[in-house]
Order: C-alpha cells, then structure tokens, then sequence
C-alpha cells in the first residue's frame, strides 16, 4: 500500500459526511474533478472501494465506515500533535487545570515563585471540574487536583504536595463557629450540608455559606479567602487531602519545568516549622491542649496571626521570625 496523505483522508472524510461530491467540493473550497480524483487516488492506495456511486446517490461501502472511523481518529490525533508541538515550541509557558476551590494556598505560590524562577515560567491557569479530560485534549499541562481523582489506572505521572486538613466552612454568627473542632456526624446534621463540593466558584460558595444557604466541608486552605462573614471550623473524623500535581507522560517537560517551582515552594513552606521551632509561647497567655482535643481560643488566635506574618515575611525578602507574645498583646490593645 502507497502512503497515504492527511489531505485525502481529510477528503475523503468530508465526501463520506456529505455524500454529495459536490457539496463536498464546496465545503473543502476546490471544484469538483480533483475531488473525485483524489478520491480514487485513495482507493487504490487502500486496494479496497471506499464509497460505492450511481447516478442518483453516493453511499459508504462496509470498508468505507470501517475507514471512516480510522480517518477521523488519524487526523483528530494529528490535530492534537500539532496543538502540542506548537506549544512545546514556548518552553517557558505552563498551563495548570484546577477546580475553582482546589488549593488556593499554594496556587498563588506556584504562579509567584515560577514568575520570579531563573527560567522565568510564565504559568497559566484554567478552571475545570474535568482536569483529567484538560490533559487528555491538551487544554493543560499540568493539573493540580486530588490524589484520589489521579488513580492508578488514569495513567498519570504525580507530585505530592501535600495534605489539606478539612474545615467545615460556616456562617461567622452561627452557633457552632466558635467551636475548636466539630465531629464528622456534628457536620452531616448541620442543616445545608452538601457532602459534595459544589461545581462553582470559591467566591460562590463562601456567599453561599455566609447567608446561611450551604454547609461545606473544604481544604483549610481556604482560610485566606474567606474574609470576616465566615468561619472555618476543623472536622475531627474527616480524612484529609492528599493534593498532588499530576500529568501525562507526553507533557512531562512541561511538567518538570512546573514541579521545579513546585519543589521551591515546598522547600519554603517546609522552612516555616523550623522558623517557629523553639519560639517561646509562655508569656502569651496561652496554654498547651488541655486534653489533646480542646485548643484555647486565645492560643488558636495567636497561631493564626503568627502563621500569616509569617508567610507575609516569606513573600517578601526572606522569612523573619515572628514574636507571638507581641501578637497577643496587640490583640489584647485592640479589644
């Protein structure tokens, strides 16, 4: 069999949609005659009639339908490769596929850390609720998503980068906000609970939750976006979540560009325990767990505006370390 070319098939497929050699001709923007021509170039390449004619009607033969299911796989995947060649040709972009709620703690430090990296890695960021299918059509490179989506047999090569301890998102008035941690079961009765994450916007579902109309259990990295109208409160008995950046084998230069960034993320993150290791807590008015379940509200307070400068030094020259006993005071001023 002489090679085929992508122009006959791409003929051939066009005739076969159409059944009308003229109305194919049209559609592909040549007359009719070269049409045909290339048509029966193609048959006798095959070896086999692709279409059987008469005067009143053009039909596919079975070797025709058979044929016709190949072509349109062979060109969509070489649709694909030329999608992917070209953007491989701008090594220094990197398009990321995430849903709208996942990760926004460390999706912000990628897009910074790669932006300000030697290679400068210019990435871009598509929200989907398909991130496997981003990957597959070639829509992202990379997709930051849930280890338990990205299961073994979906063929993806992954980055753990590590787990996001649950937190029920609620309204900042309601009765359980206050509370150190509530129990899974304590959730689930909540009225408005959804046990599924809805398919919307963070933005969406935090008005959502401040008006009373929905109770969600998300990652407690979602602290930062929350603003004063809500509250998130720990789920004791509530697995957390394994985040992992994930990728296809074929885009796995793409994604070494990104898991660099992701590993200079991770080394400053990992920094900030040694940072607060050995900071003195005595003197702040806080006490240790009092059972290992029950957190003062005053030390929890404390932690968390700790934790914020912290990352707020990060984010600029270099860390610094922080005085917590300062914090404390300061709240105590401000109240």
């Amino acid at each position: 069999m002489n090679q085929l070319e992508t122009r006959e098939l791409a003929y051939f497929v066009t005739v076969a949609e159409t059944l009308h050699f003229g109305q194919a001709a049209e559609r592909l923007g040549i007359t009719q005659p070269p049409l045909s021509r290339a048509i029966a170039q193609l048959e006798r390449r095959v070896g086999v009639p692709l279409l059987k004619r008469t005067t009143r009607q053009v039909t596919l033969t079975a070797a025709g339908e058979v044929f016709l299911a190949e072509c349109r796989t062979i060109l969509a995947a070489l649709d694909t490769a030329v999608r992917k060649a070209r953007k491989a040709a701008v090594p220094q972009r990197v398009t990321v596929a995430a849903r709208p709620a996942a990760g926004p703690g460390i999706l912000p430090d990628l897009l910074a850390v790669g932006a300000r990296g030697p290679d400068g890695v210019l990435t871009e960021v598509v929200f989907t609720y398909d991130e496997i299918g981003a990957l597959r059509d070639g829509t992202a490179d990379v997709a930051l998503m849930c280890q338990s989506v990205a299961t073994p047999g979906s063929g993806l090569e992954v980055m753990e980068l590590g787990l996001e301890e649950p937190v029920v998102l609620l309204p900042a008035g309601h009765p359980l906000a206050d509370r150190p941690f509530l129990t899974l079961a304590e959730v689930e009765a909540l009225p408005g609970y959804e046990a599924e994450l809805p398919h919307e916007a963070l933005d969406t579902m935090v008005d959502r939750v401040a008006l009373g109309r929905l109770v969600v259990v998300v990652g407690d990295s979602v602290r930062d976006r929350l603003g004063g109208s809500v509250r998130a409160v720990p789920v004791y008995g509530y697995p957390p979540t394994q985040l992992v950046l994930a990728w296809l084998p074929d885009a796995r230069p793409a994604a070494s560009r990104l898991t660099a960034t992701a590993h200079a993320v991770l080394d400053r993150r990992t920094r900030l325990p040694q940072v607060l290791e050995g900071t003195d807590l005595s003197g702040t008015g806080t006490r240790p767990f009092a059972d290992g379940s029950q957190q003062d509200a005053q030390r929890a307070a404390a932690a968390r505006a700790l934790g914020a400068q912290v990352m707020a030094a990060e984010r600029s020259t270099e860390i610094q370390r922080v005085d917590p006993a300062a914090l404390v005071d300061s709240d105590r001023t401000a109240t």
